[in-house]
């Protein structure tokens, strides 16, 4: 390898984390991101590097230009996925994360060139001019796209941000109650109108639809209680998960199970439960 493409690596390895991450949050999956990135990594060798002045802009729209050509296959997947559709879940080393897995959520119900005008401008912070270079309109219509995603979004963005270690006390709580059973202190954490979804893909048993109010919620628990006291689940550890405080357990069937929680004025507003295997392999 001589001098020219050892700093083009260096240069490449230094943005991979921040590729990965727009990526991800294109596509939700983080196979899907990897592969994206490593499609860029190769292109990026075969660019002349002397033209390039600002490296980030430029691996930033080339893997935005790959997600948009995911993103439309990936529709078609989803069509016919077997249940509720949930992100991947990433454990976040960061305390502060702006993709939130409700954001992401609500990321789903736009058109690829929103999402992408939207992620690029409000959270990666890409000037006008950039992203309609990247996504081939001008920056007029670029503007018009990031504000009606932002429309589309601005209920999904959290209001008032739970304190990270009070959402993790709160995620530990759920997971004691829920495991053994304690109805009464489980239902003192929901808020009334509390939403669970959980994705199995198929793959593991899951709710089919999303569950809507605390009644129904707490109905599911307490029958999912019996099982536990069978079939233990055991604790991995309390951890945010796309940017949400939750926890990660390991069920009685071996395999790994993620539970995000959302949070607003000290109740749990949201319940994300992934079941799916293929989606919790990088976990291992």
């Amino acid at each position: 390898m001589d001098a020219q493409q050892s700093a083009a690596l260096k240069t490449f390895d230094s943005l991979r984390p921040r590729l990965i991450r727009v990526a991800y949050s294109m596509l939700g999956s983080v196979a899907d991101a990897e592969d994206v990135v490593q499609e860029a990594f190769i292109r990026w060798l075969r660019t002349s590097h002397a033209e390039i002045r600002e490296p980030g802009a430029f691996l930033r729209t080339t893997v935005t230009r790959l997600c948009l050509d995911q993103l439309r296959s990936a529709r078609r997947r989803r069509e016919t996925y077997i249940g509720p559709w949930l992100p991947d879940p990433v454990l976040d080393e960061e305390e502060e994360e702006d993709v939130t897995l409700p954001l992401m959520l609500a990321l789903e119900r736009l058109s690829p060139l929103e999402r992408a005008a939207f992620l690029l401008h409000d959270v990666f912070g890409a000037a006008f001019e950039e992203v309609a270079a990247t996504i081939g309109r001008d920056a007029a219509a670029c503007r018009q796209l990031a504000a009606r995603a932002r429309t589309h979004v601005r209920e999904a963005r959290p209001r008032f941000a739970v304190d990270t270690q009070r959402g993790l006390a709160i995620a530990q709580a759920f997971f004691e109650a829920s495991r053994s059973g304690d109805m009464a202190a489980l239902g003192a954490m929901l808020a009334s109108d509390v939403a669970m979804h959980s994705d199995g893909g198929g793959k593991r048993p899951a709710v089919v639809r999303p569950i809507f109010g605390s009644r129904l919620v707490l109905q599911l628990h307490k029958a999912l209680a019996v099982l536990f006291r069978k079939q233990a689940s055991q604790l991995v550890g309390v951890r945010v998960i796309n940017g949400l405080p939750g926890f990660v357990t390991r069920e009685a069937d071996g395999e790994l199970q993620t539970t995000a929680l959302e949070i607003e004025d000290e109740r749990i507003v949201g319940i994300y439960v992934m079941r799916n295997p293929d989606k919790l392999q990088h976990l291992h």
